[in-house]
């Protein structure tokens, strides 16, 4: 008897990492189901999109993919934050097979399930314990909490994902030990507010082995740098106990890089955006991580041209930058976002204002860039491969996460493997690059 041929699903998944941590859990149980992944939707049983709903922008992108599955296949799932407020896609795709917000793992489950039901054969059901990943098999995101407790005038986050749900501290490092004895190099620690894990459990406590481990950002990061992986702290609002992390960068348990959405500088612009508006502070304890880390690099992202930014606010935030010296950073203009506080602002700014605002801030952080990473030559770095060519290699330092950094481009006398972390020495530097040749040979 001739056996049935496995349902196939194409996937997109759209937008922020921590979405991405979202398609794969789904992935991860439908394959254990016995699904397999198609590469096109034409020919697949039916198309899952899984959208991001943050910015119009994002909306725009979500809702052109929803068309191309719907052109190309017709039979459409949709999931994610768009997926909260579903109004829009039901208006312009009346036929989606179904719509759900972000975390709704079952209901995506049970809709395809309706469209096109499982098959159950043990032989199709063996999944890696380690679950189905998105990333190169070298790095992998840990989400370790959904939504936010923060109310930022500009941002709807709360609204499609939720307060602060944290995971207990016991079931991330379960998860991380599976992904490292997979393989996995590098954890990308994820959330919306990473240095807020565990204020909803009140930092709990976990069994663990001989010992208990509270569900505290300083003690997950702990006992994730007792792994042997690469640790990478992502969205780290700075809260004052995130100072207690940098001894872990200097002792080597965790990477030197903090990604901390500081979105501005000015005093004024800060309480706008119902932010923390004491960045003078700021300088002062970013002065303390490097001289207690020197080795530290500072993520961050900023938002130019908010309701209400004048052109002094501005120029504080490209005076605060230079002293900053902040490593790597990642600029928005400002979008209204549907349902956001700050839409009701006064005084909002010409998008040809916020193009200019952002030009300026640009050139102001490649000089800062170039500046940085020109105190790199001559040094030895360790580097994660990423790629791999016939005469270079690509990778990263420390001071690059994958796809938002800088890269890391090496020559070498012997081949390199990806997932493959080398020493060394940096030979010369551009704006955002480095340039260097694998050490020892």
């Amino acid at each position: 008897m001739q056996q049935a041929a496995a349902p196939k699903i194409s996937f997109v998944s759209l937008g922020c990492p921590k979405a991405l941590v979202d398609s794969e859990r789904i992935i991860t149980r439908l394959r254990a189901e016995g699904y397999e992944l198609a590469r096109q939707h034409d020919g697949a049983d039916l198309v899952i999109v899984n959208t991001c709903g943050f910015l119009d922008s994002a909306k725009q992108e979500s809702l052109a993919a929803i068309g191309e599955a719907m052109a190309a296949n017709g039979k459409v799932i949709v999931t994610g934050c768009m997926g909260a407020e579903p109004e829009q896609i039901e208006a312009a795709y009346p036929g989606v097979l179904s719509i759900t917000g972000p975390q709704q793992y079952e209901s995506v489950l049970e809709a395809v399930h309706r469209a096109k039901p499982a098959l159950h054969n043990p032989h199709l059901d063996l999944v890696p314990e380690q679950g189905i990943r998105l990333t190169p098999r070298h790095y992998a995101y840990l989400k370790i909490s959904e939504g936010c407790n923060n109310r930022c005038s500009f941002c709807i986050i709360p609204k499609l994902r939720g307060d602060l749900v944290s995971r207990s501290a016991d079931d991330v490092l379960r998860e991380a030990e599976k992904l490292v004895a997979a393989g996995v190099k590098e954890l990308l620690v994820i959330s919306q507010d990473t240095s807020a894990y565990g204020v909803d459990l009140k930092y709990a406590e976990s069994p663990r082995k001989d010992r208990t481990v509270r569900a505290k950002f300083i003690d997950l990061a702990r006992e994730l740098g007792e792994l042997g992986a690469w640790v990478r702290l992502h969205y780290v609002y700075p809260y004052p106990h995130v100072d207690e992390v940098i001894g872990l960068m200097a002792e080597g348990k965790v990477l030197p890089y903090l990604d901390i959405p500081f979105q501005h500088a000015s005093p004024d612009v800060l309480k706008l955006m119902k932010r923390p508006a004491a960045q003078d502070k700021t300088l002062d304890r970013i002065k303390r991580w490097r001289a207690d880390c020197p080795d530290l690099a500072l993520r961050s992202t900023f938002i130019v041209g908010f309701p209400g930014e004048t052109e002094r606010d501005f120029e504080f935030l490209l005076d605060w930058l230079d002293e900053a010296e902040i490593d790597r950073l990642g600029a928005f203009k400002y979008e209204p976002v549907a349902g956001a506080p700050s839409n009701a602002l006064p005084d909002q700014i010409s998008d040809e204002v916020k193009q200019e605002r952002w030009n300026r801030l640009m050139a102001r952080q490649q000089a800062i860039s170039a500046r940085r990473l020109k105190r790199k030559v001559g040094t030895r770095q360790q580097i994660i491969i990423d790629e791999v060519g016939p005469t270079v290699a690509k990778g990263r330092s420390k001071a690059d996460a994958p796809e938002i950094d800088g890269s890391v481009y090496l020559s070498s006398r012997r081949p390199l493997r990806v997932g493959e972390i080398v020493t060394a020495r940096i030979d010369r530097a551009d704006a955002y690059d480095l340039h260097g040749t694998v050490a020892g040979f």
